[in-house]
């Protein structure tokens, strides 16, 4: 089920043989496992013969990052590739099985995630780029948040939609006003949070206990409205996690009128993930904007 060379770089960094292997559904970029090692230990294996080699260290990175505001739920990283070409790409993290949701499962949810948006990060951007799926994210840092916004997140991801004849010219003369007006545009100043990044249904898990755990991410310092949007965006989840999460850290009273706003960036991640059918969401999305 996996090559021999794979095989042997995980026994290699886990220090151990492996004696089963289990695929796991789910994610349509990964190949995903539970493995099991001679001395009992069971684990959790993501890999991915084309992708980038710095995906998976890039991920561990963010994991980590998250696990520092330890404020929800993050799958402790145990090994994983080194980056370098010649070498398998993997990542091995704790197995966590899945029970149902705990009691206040929404509640729990919705303050872990106000508390790590409030630890917050050292700029707008991080100390090293990443990935959103299997595209690249860059995170180079800016003074301001629409500035980050822009160069950041909306540009590349229009750029790369228009080489691939995704977009027209007419909607890319949209984003292009909107990018005059963005600052008036993108809410009230606020420090960057800590963000997932990459927050929809299937990166939310409940751990053995039932309790909410946080996987997948693409991390960076940004506007907390962005995880709430890309929340609400393909929905699962409840209305109790966003009233929770206002209860212990008040929004901007104006803060819905920028949800589409912020759908914007995954919903182009989406045009040059899947191709041209979500260019209609990405258009009614820009129109309070442009």
């Amino acid at each position: 089920m996996i090559d021999a060379s794979l095989r042997t770089h995980v026994e290699a960094a886990l220090r151990g043989q492996i004696t089963a292997l289990r695929p796991i559904a789910g994610g349509g970029i990964n190949e995903a496992y539970a493995l099991e090692l001679a001395d009992g230990r069971r684990m959790f294996l993501k890999t991915n013969s084309s992708a980038d080699a710095a995906m998976f260290p890039a991920e561990a990175r963010g994991l980590g990052w998250l696990q520092e505001a330890d404020c929800l739920r993050i799958p402790r990283v145990l090994a994983v590739s080194s980056g370098d070409d010649a070498e398998p790409g993997f990542l091995v993290l704790e197995l966590i099985e899945s029970a149902g949701h705990c009691r206040g499962f929404d509640e729990i949810l919705g303050r872990g995630l106000a508390a790590l948006h409030r630890f917050g990060a050292a700029a707008f951007g991080l100390d090293h780029h990443n990935f959103i799926g299997r595209l690249p994210q860059s995170n180079r840092t800016h003074p301001s948040w629409a500035e980050f916004y822009w160069h950041e997140r909306l540009l590349p991801q229009l750029e790369l939609a228009s080489r691939r004849k995704h977009i027209s010219a007419a909607l890319r003369s949209r984003f292009d006003r909107l990018a005059q007006r963005l600052s008036e545009c993108v809410g009230p100043d606020e420090p960057p949070a800590r963000l997932h990044g990459d927050l929809w249904g299937g990166n939310l898990h409940a751990d053995e206990r039932g309790q909410p755990c946080l996987i997948d991410p693409a991390v960076y310092g940004g506007h907390r409205e962005v995880d709430l949007a890309m929340m609400r965006l393909f929905g699962g989840f409840g209305s109790r996690v966003f009233d929770a999460y206002q209860e212990a850290f008040p929004l901007a009273p104006e803060h819905p009128r920028r949800v589409q706003l912020y759908q914007l960036y995954p919903l182009l991640v989406h045009v040059n993930l899947f191709g041209s059918s979500y260019v209609g969401q990405v258009t009614r999305a820009l129109e309070p904007y442009s």
